[in-house]
């Protein structure tokens, strides 16, 4: 019987068959240093999308288990993470009035939306849709929703109100109320936020080397920052019963595991989410996938990103059904779990049993934790995104793409999520659409003792007054047709001596029907001026396409195999 397409869309029958002790011990070790990560920022994320904390628990269980069945990655961490739930909050805020049932069926709702446009990207492999996302748009993204992230927590951090989906409107909402500040609020946020930056950066981890630790405790203590910030300022709130002096704790959290749920199938609340779903599936499937490639790199493993797209696909429909919202691959939990030693997906199997064992039995012991910390842990995890630095480099190496990059942070900070990132895409298609709009064409010349042509402006070379050789950079199409016809009618009309035009086509991977029409204008002008037209260098597939072609047929001139071909017929004297 042949297994190989069960092969495809099952790679846990790849890795499982080889499976061993080690590879379980090394899982195990993982599985609980990420555990130990995920439980305080699963609970922080919910509530950074508008939902109830256990949400983000219930969205690490069952997701992550239907990836380590469907995905490739051996080291990839899916779940909450910071952008997308900013994302869904900024979605569902527009349909939904947080805290009501309403807006955590339209989370549900989102996250089947993005599983189901996921699942057939893959299934149909058009994974190619993400490329739209330029590095520098995502990047630029990024670190705007960083910020934005940042800055949106600031109100639990000093226990004040303020609403607004951007910048424009938190900021000033935010220092409008900052005189009602809470002082015990802002002194266990802000001490949360200092200690969880000191063990980002290593503090911890040299502390306990220097108080003689070894080994694998070392890290899993170090991870457990988060954790030990989370178990003192909950007793803290306990212990002064702080919920009575103005501290906003969590609350009750149910002690279950992940509900089955029904998402809304409402064709106005489908047709609402719809766009925002693409951008959301889009936005999790590049950030993942980046993550992803970088840590299989590592090891020399196989990245399918078609397959991926299923993977994460069939996770965001588990969380559809079981209390969750829209999930991705994280980068900080996947790094976590690459360096902890996680050799196979089930890695994450394991973690998503820890967290079911969380989700049963340590979710009473939550209701005193202060939201301050949860807020602290959620700056501490976005701040680390910001990169300013992606201006500069952009600035250095190119003014598009710094145009692009600029345009996308000032709108995901003034007026959004949605609308940033679809600017920074519209932006990035504009310019270069602009930039093969008008290709660069160099006129060249033979190098001397060679059979190679390079640019007369840039190079000692051999030419002739009567041959021109134009040398296109660039696919003809119609957006560069006519700049192309108008470029070289006007060369040859500006040098009477010209008998011979060669197009050399070298680095034309493509002609398009405006762009074959533009070369039969040129041809037949050319032959109203008596000058040949000849294409040298013509790549198959494109000589493929113009075979029976108008302009094949009434070429004023020859298609030569190489330039110099062209050069040695054409040149020869009379």
């Amino acid at each position: 019987m042949n297994f190989r397409p069960l092969l495809r869309y099952l790679p846990i029958l790849d890795w499982g068959k080889t499976y061993s002790r080690a590879s379980l011990s090394n899982d195990l070790v993982a599985a609980l240093i990420v555990t130990i990560m995920l439980i305080p920022q699963s609970l922080a994320y919910a509530m950074l999308a508008g939902l109830p904390p256990e949400a983000g628990i219930y969205a690490s269980i069952l997701p992550i288990m239907l990836y380590a069945v469907f995905g490739t990655s051996r080291a990839l961490a899916v779940g909450p993470v910071a952008v997308v739930s900013l994302m869904t909050a900024a979605t569902i805020g527009k349909v939904a009035e947080a805290g009501t049932a309403d807006y955590a069926s339209a989370a549900l709702t989102l996250a089947l939306l993005s599983g189901l446009m996921l699942l057939a990207l893959g299934v149909f492999r058009l994974g190619f849709i993400a490329n739209f996302l330029s590095h520098t748009v995502v990047s630029g993204f990024i670190t705007a929703s960083g910020l934005l992230i940042a800055m949106s927590q600031m109100k639990s951090i000093f226990g004040v109100k303020a609403e607004g989906e951007t910048l424009v409107q938190v900021l000033p909402s935010f220092l409008t109320h900052l005189g009602n500040t809470s002082l015990i609020t802002l002194a266990i946020g802000a001490t949360a936020t200092a200690f969880l930056f000191w063990v980002r950066r290593g503090g911890l981890k040299a502390l306990l080397l220097a108080r003689g630790w070894r080994g694998k405790s070392v890290e899993v203590a170090s991870k457990a920052g988060p954790v030990a910030a989370v178990v003192v300022t909950t007793l803290l709130a306990w212990g002064f019963n702080l919920g009575e002096h103005g501290v906003s704790i969590v609350g009750s959290v149910p002690q279950q595991l992940p509900p089955l749920t029904l998402p809304s199938f409402s064709p106005k609340l489908i047709g609402d989410l719809a766009l925002p779903a693409l951008l959301i599936s889009i936005i999790g499937f590049v950030e993942s996938i980046s993550v992803a490639q970088t840590l299989a790199a590592k090891k020399r493993q196989r990245i399918v990103p078609d397959q991926e797209l299923i993977g994460l696909g069939m996770a965001n429909i588990g969380a559809a059904f079981t209390g969750g919202y829209p999930v991705t691959g994280g980068f900080a939990r996947s790094v976590v779990n690459y360096d902890a030693g996680a050799e196979t997906p089930a890695a994450g199997a394991f973690t998503a049993v820890g967290l079911a064992i969380a989700a049963v039995a340590l979710t009473p012991l939550v209701y005193y934790l202060p939201k301050a910390t949860l807020a602290a842990t959620i700056i501490v995890a976005v701040l680390s995104l910001v990169d300013f630095s992606i201006l500069t480099r952009a600035w250095a190496y190119s003014k598009a793409d710094f145009a692009a990059v600029l345009v996308t942070i000032l709108a995901t900070l003034g007026f959004g999520v949605e609308i940033g990132v679809s600017g920074g895409v519209l932006i990035s298609l504009l310019l270069f659409l602009y930039k093969t709009s008008r290709p660069h064409v160099a006129e060249v010349g033979l190098v001397p003792g060679t059979e190679h042509f390079r640019n007369i402006n840039r190079h000692a070379v051999l030419t002739d007054p009567a041959v021109v050789t134009l040398r296109v950079d660039e696919s003809l199409y119609f957006a560069n047709a006519r700049f192309l016809e108008d470029y070289m009618l006007n060369r040859v009309a500006a040098n009477c001596p010209v008998r011979h035009v060669i197009l050399m086509c070298g680095a034309v991977n493509e002609i398009d029907l405006s762009a074959l029409e533009a070369l039969e204008a040129i041809n037949t002008r050319f032959i109203s001026m008596g000058v040949g037209f000849h294409l040298s260098e013509v790549k198959g597939p494109v000589m493929d396409r113009m075979r029976g072609s108008e302009l094949l047929a009434h070429l004023n001139g020859r298609v030569f195999l190489t330039q110099y071909q062209a050069w040695t017929a054409l040149t020869k004297p009379a």
